[in-house]
């Protein structure tokens, strides 16, 4: 029997946990709460959640994301063939939202189901409101998929997918935008469905901190950026060292292809291996790189050749070219070449 479980993350919870747990048991779902190392004064909440909930518990803070994990692993062990669903406690997500988003895990076991808020209503606090919107439109841009809520906390998967969420780095609030990047990269659908939109007190019992988390959400697209920074300052310099020395008709394209092949391979490589983790053989991906590649070099060398024949600076010509090629290299390489799957994201 597929059994639905609710895994709920907790720090320094209050009364609505409870509450939220009791309902939750009244309709048949098993719930297993992490206590994520809340101080002793809140033992009293843990304590009166039903007996028939599990409750296991960090010793310190170590964030949602580790919760999530210590979570999983004990629905691993104990739980083979079950919906898992993710809510917070703090009063965000309703019984009748968390019973649909289950609903539709059950009914497909290789999807990640989002519960997704209206983030147009005007009661949503202004830093929500329109940190959502810029998050939406960031991951929009460099994945391909849109998702209108990437910060949602109610989601549901089927337990089959529990290894492969545990592979997923993060331990704090960075992690859920990291699941989201991981099921873009590995093909894992996501299907979106419209939940009520709440928010209690302004959404001030949230232990989200503005900048310090949303730099951490960011960290994995900032490692997209700097790879290709660091690629680019090595193409130039070695643009910059080789032109010189090539004084003869062709020598400006010489340089650029010489340096281009030098810091295409170190991109490959970092993009490879720290960027997308992309632990699949070389054979295809190298392949998808290569041809990107080729591409952008006879887009790049035609673009510097026609800038130089205008009279621009070599050195000038070939800032501008990469400026006007760096956001298509980029977006390439993370939807297509370091990816196998069809990626799509439903609602």
């Amino acid at each position: 029997m597929c059994i639905t479980t609710a895994l709920i993350p907790s720090y320094c919870p209050d009364e609505t946990l409870v509450h939220l747990v009791k309902e939750l048991e009244e309709h048949n779902v098993h719930c297993v709460a992490v206590n994520d190392g809340s101080s002793k004064e809140y033992d009293h909440i843990f304590d009166q959640l039903p007996k028939s909930t599990v409750v296991l518990k960090h010793e310190t803070n170590k964030g949602k994301g580790a919760a999530l994990k210590t979570g999983m692993k004990y629905i691993h062990q104990n739980i083979r063939d079950g919906v898992v669903v993710t809510c917070d406690g703090d009063g965000q997500h309703l019984i009748k939202d968390i019973l649909k988003i289950a609903e539709e895990a059950h009914y497909n076991h290789e999807v990640l189901v989002l519960g997704v808020r209206d983030f147009h209503d005007e009661g949503i606090p202004a830093r929500s409101r329109y940190g959502n919107q810029l998050t939406e439109k960031v991951f929009q841009i460099f994945t391909g998929v849109h998702i209108s809520d990437t910060q949602t906390g109610l989601r549901a998967f089927h337990s089959s997918l529990i290894p492969e969420f545990l592979s997923v780095e993060g331990e704090r609030y960075e992690y859920e935008m990291n699941q989201l990047l991981f099921c873009t990269r590995t093909g894992i659908d996501m299907v979106q469905i419209p939940i009520t939109t709440v928010y209690e007190g302004n959404n001030e019992v949230s232990h989200f901190h503005v900048f310090r988390d949303s730099f951490r959400i960011y960290a994995q697209i900032l490692k997209f950026s700097l790879s290709s920074l660091l690629s680019f300052v090595i193409d130039v310099v070695l643009f910059g060292i080789l032109n010189p020395l090539f004084a003869f008709e062709g020598g400006i394209a010489a340089a650029n292809v010489i340096a281009r092949v030098f810091s295409a391979s170190f991109n490959y490589e970092l993009n490879r291996s720290t960027v997308f983790n992309d632990h699949t053989g070389r054979r295809q991906s190298f392949l998808r790189y290569f041809i990107l590649a080729a591409f952008i070099l006879l887009c790049n060398t035609c673009i510097l050749y026609l800038l130089s024949r205008a009279g621009i600076k070599a050195l000038y010509a070939k800032l501008m070219t990469e400026a006007c090629l760096f956001v298509f290299s980029f977006i390439i390489q993370n939807r297509y070449v370091f990816n196998n799957s069809q990626r799509k994201a439903e609602i």
